[in-house]
């Protein structure tokens, strides 16, 4: 199962009689799922179809979708409100008797503002328009899932590459020189010679228990194979089906915690330049999840 992206984006055209519709959907990181939808007026009974279709392809994620409708020329009509031209023409008659007016003309009455209204079809119950426009809601819904899952991809390759240098550098780590007793020995002998560079001689049993003391103090082994059991967690994750994003997550700030405590508990400049490139590495590995589903 390859990795899916939070971020995505798609368009579509429709027409259905004599209407034109354009969905376009677009999607960005976000910690759950939310979904803010954009309708014209007289298509808000469409909105709880598009939730539910909506959350059938995308799990996680801010996702933001607009439908655009247009009539084409001819479908809309001038008609006349009877009643507004009613009270207009009643309206007019009771003032000729008062006064005396030439009756009213007809573009006069027309120019009134109500007499003349543009006539709208009734989308509310256009089923068959409806019906249209949320199957070419799928086909964008669709094409999204794959513009999704194809960033997912290339995403999952930079993954592999960042896992494949941690597990490098920890490696590196583990056989470093520096961590042996012999190296911390010689480090401590050094640095008892300069402070003790007027003395006659030191303890060397002293100093060899000294090393070993720096030695437990300093040991990484067991930061090291959690490192190699998080390496094997990720590569188990890219495996599963669903949104594994969070999980990944979870595991990049688990690698950054073992880095740190690695770098802490460095004795030499050797393995401290390691722990920093881990610490690089797993830098661009967070960032790089924070975009997987």
């Amino acid at each position: 199962m390859s990795l899916t992206s939070m971020t995505g984006f798609a368009r579509s055209d429709g027409v259905h009689t004599g209407v034109r519709w354009h969905w376009e959907i677009k999607t960005v990181n976000g910690k759950g799922l939310d979904i803010r939808t954009r309708v014209p007026p007289g298509f808000e009974g469409l909105e709880q179809a598009v939730r539910g279709a909506v959350a059938r392809y995308v799990r996680r994620g801010n996702c933001q979708i607009a439908l655009q409708v247009v009539q084409e020329e001819g479908a809309t009509q001038l008609v006349v409100n009877d009643a507004v031209l009613d009270q207009v023409v009643s309206a007019a008659k009771a003032i000729s008797e008062r006064i005396d007016l030439a009756p009213p003309s007809a573009d006069g009455l027309l120019a009134i503002k109500g007499v003349l209204e543009l006539s709208k079809p009734d989308y509310e119950e256009n089923s068959e328009l409806n019906d249209s426009i949320i199957a070419g809601l799928e086909d964008t819904l669709q094409d999204l899932a794959d513009n999704r899952r194809g960033e997912g991809n290339r995403l999952e390759t930079l993954l592999v590459g960042q896992l494949a240098e941690i597990e490098r550098l920890t490696q590196q780590a583990r056989d470093c020189p520096a961590r042996s007793i012999d190296a911390i020995r010689m480090r401590l002998s050094g640095q008892i010679a300069v402070l003790l560079e007027e003395s006659a001689s030191f303890d060397p049993d002293r100093l060899h228990q000294e090393a070993l003391l720096l030695s437990t103090k300093a040991d990484i082994q067991e930061e090291l194979d959690r490192l190699d059991t998080h390496i094997a967690a990720a590569r188990d994750l890219f495996k599963e089906s669903g949104p594994v994003g969070r999980k990944l997550d979870f595991l990049a700030q688990e690698f950054n915690r073992e880095t740190n405590t690695v770098c802490s508990k460095s004795n030499d400049s050797s393995l401290t330049a390691i722990g920093l490139g881990l610490k690089s590495v797993i830098d661009q590995m967070k960032e790089q999840v924070q975009n997987i589903e």
